[in-house]
C-alpha cells in the first residue's frame, strides 16, 4: 500500500456525477432527435426534445459552477497547460499508454498533490471543458432561440452550420467519454480510479 492522497474534493465528484448523467442522456436523446422518426424509437420525440433542453440548461449552469470552482478553489492548477516541454512530456505519456503500460513500466507522471492529471489527459481535458463543451452549449442555446441567429453569413445558412457545431462537439465529447472511460480502467486494479471518484482518495501502490 502507498501514499493516499486527497484529489476529488466533494465538490469535484458531486459535479463528476451529475455532469457524467447529463452527457450521457444529452447523448441519448440526442441521438434519438437526429436519428429517430417522431413517434418511433425507445424514447417518443417530443419527449427527446423536452429532455434534451432541459438537461441542456442545467449542462449550462453545470459549467459555469465547475468554471467558477476551478477559478477560486486550488482545483483549477491541475488544468494549467506548460507549453515548454510540452510535446516530450505527451510522446512520454503516450509510450506508456500504448507501450509502458503493458510491459508493467512505472508511469511517467505519477499521480501526486501537485499533479492529479498526467500531460495528455491536461491537453484532452484543455480542449474538451474549454472549447468542445463551450461550443455545445453555445450552440444549443442557440439553437433553442433560434430567432438569435442571423439567418445568413457570407450566403450560408447559419443555422445548418449552428447545427453542424453541435454535432461535431457532442461526437467529440462522445469520443472523449469512450477514451475517458478505458483509461479509468489504467489503475492499479480495474476499478481504482472509479473508486477514487467515490472516496476523494487517490491511492499510489509501489
Amino acid at each position: 500500500m502507498g501514499e493516499r492522497v486527497y484529489l476529488y474534493p466533494i465538490w469535484v465528484r458531486l459535479w463528476h456525477v451529475l455532469n457524467a448523467l447529463l452527457i450521457l442522456t444529452l447523448l441519448v436523446t440526442g441521438m434519438s432527435l437526429q436519428y429517430s422518426e417522431p413517434g418511433s424509437g425507445l424514447i417518443s420525440f417530443k419527449a427527446a426534445v423536452s429532455i434534451h433542453n432541459v438537461c441542456g440548461v442545467i449542462l449550462s449552469f453545470s459549467y459555469i459552477f465547475f468554471i467558477l470552482g476551478n477559478m477560486y478553489t486550488r482545483n483549477g492548477r491541475h488544468y494549467r497547460l506548460e507549453p515548454i516541454g510540452l510535446l516530450k512530456r505527451l510522446w512520454k505519456q503516450f509510450y506508456f499508454y500504448s507501450i509502458g503500460y503493458f510491459k508493467k513500466d512505472k508511469p511517467p507522471f505519477p499521480v501526486g498533490k501537485t499533479m492529479k492529471f498526467n500531460p495528455l489527459q491536461k491537453v484532452a481535458y484543455a480542449f474538451v471543458m474549454y472549447i468542445f463543451v463551450p461550443i455545445l452549449i453555445f450552440t444549443g442555446w442557440a439553437m433553442l432561440f433560434p430567432e438569435i441567429i442571423v439567418e445568413e453569413f457570407m450566403g450560408l445558412n447559419t443555422f445548418i452550420i449552428t447545427d453542424m457545431l453541435h454535432i461535431l462537439g457532442a461526437f467529440v465529447i462522445f469520443i472523449f467519454l469512450i477514451i475517458h472511460l478505458y483509461f479509468s480502467t489504467m489503475g492499479h486494479t480495474p476499478i481504482s480510479h472509479f473508486k477514487s471518484m467515490v472516496t476523494g482518495y487517490h491511492e499510489e501502490h509501489d
